[in-house]
């Protein structure tokens, strides 16, 4: 057990890993501002020492990284679960944090007797991930014993177990103001980003480039990120002769550093739980694009406003809305003003005090501050 000075919380957040995803971004702001405010922090992540944390943590905040990916099986699970248990033991936290659906229930497992509350924070959309009957079984169950449950989305809250819905506290995500501006050179760049997955359809944005490629030769795509779906699509864009137009870029260097490079953005997923990157681009002022899919694209996009909002999962709808967008100079100048107001009703210091008072709901006290502190950007 580590003794705390009088005064601080003590909060352990638990992910999977600190890798290049929005949970992990998320993670990295809000554990900063924990720690800015004067409470100890202690991020537990199950990968690898030698696993590079892509969005930066600030020194004050540690790290203990339990060395377990992902293992197939019970034995695997089991180890996971020990593992965890014995650090959060060892570090008796006075509050304790999970993200994402499988690591929420191994820590609400893990915390099984040990008298410290669990916030367990959902992302993405439970009701479309690809999950075993037997995860979505044991998280029926296991919900009940979270002390809160964070949603980032109103609609998403009819994704959680009716038994746990009375606890459920709906907190978006932070939109931050960009560290990167787009910088215009060469041929415009329409750009996408994100995992190379089903999920985030970018089979479907191939095809619809394709469908109005011919309309606007000047126009390239680039689509940013990596993911088992790398080699079909490049595939798939050698299939219909775009090779040379349709640009697989792998991950950007730094955290948003992707913007650099764009004209406009398209976000085509078949579903989501709040799409940071769709955030991003717009409190950068690029124009976009967006599927209007479950969860979190019509929380940030006004249709015709800030953005466009096209049908999810529809080849013809993205097709017709990407046709729109490039084809209309005054269009798009028009949502590079719009876009930024997203930054502002979603900003970084106000989603912090929702996360912090979501916490001290659970006991314990604050410490003494001033102002809220600006998150990392991370």
């Amino acid at each position: 057990m580590i003794a705390q000075p009088p005064g601080r919380r003590h909060i352990a957040i638990v992910t999977a890993g600190l890798g290049a995803g929005g949970a992990e971004r998320v993670i990295a702001q809000i554990s900063g501002s924990w720690a800015a405010v004067g409470d100890k922090v202690t991020v537990i992540s199950f990968d690898r020492g030698e696993d590079r944390v892509y969005h930066g943590l600030p020194e004050r905040v540690d790290v203990v990284k339990l060395g377990l990916p992902r293992q197939a099986g019970a034995s695997g699970l089991i180890a996971r679960i020990r593992a965890l248990r014995s650090a959060l033991r060892r570090l008796d936290p006075d509050v304790v944090v999970s993200f994402l659906t499988k690591i929420n229930i191994l820590t609400l497992i893990a915390t099984i007797g040990l008298r410290v509350p669990v916030a367990v924070a959902e992302r993405n959309n439970p009701e479309r991930q690809d999950a075993h009957f037997l995860w979505r079984l044991t998280s029926s169950l296991v919900h009940a014993r979270a002390s809160l449950v964070i949603c980032q989305t109103q609609g998403s809250v009819r994704c959680i177990p009716r038994t746990a819905r009375r606890r459920v506290k709906v907190i978006p995500n932070p939109v931050s103001p960009a560290d990167f501006r787009p910088v215009s050179a060469g041929a415009p760049v329409l750009v996408a980003v994100g995992r190379l997955t089903r999920q985030k359809g970018f089979d479907l944005l191939v095809d619809a480039f394709a469908t109005i490629a011919d309309a606007h030769p000047a126009w390239e795509l680039h689509i940013w990120g990596e993911g088992p779906e790398r080699a079909a699509l490049a595939g798939r864009a050698a299939a219909v002769g775009l090779s040379s137009r349709i640009l697989l870029r792998g991950l950007s260097a730094e955290p948003g550093s992707w913007l650099i490079h764009a004209d406009a953005f398209v976000l085509s997923s078949r579903y989501e739980g709040f799409p940071n990157v769709l955030g991003e681009a717009l409190a950068a002022g690029l124009p976009v694009v967006a599927t209007n899919c479950d969860f979190g694209p019509s929380d940030l996009v006004r249709d015709g406003q800030n953005g466009l909002l096209v049908a999810p999962d529809d080849v013809a709808s993205l097709a017709a809305g990407l046709d729109r967008l490039l084809g209309d100079e005054a269009l798009r100048a028009r949502l590079r003003t719009e876009a930024p107001e997203a930054a502002i009703r979603y900003a970084p210091e106000r989603i912090f005090l929702a996360w912090n008072d979501a916490v001290t709901s659970l006991g314990g006290t604050p410490p003494v501050r001033g102002e809220c502190p600006q998150p990392s950007a991370a």
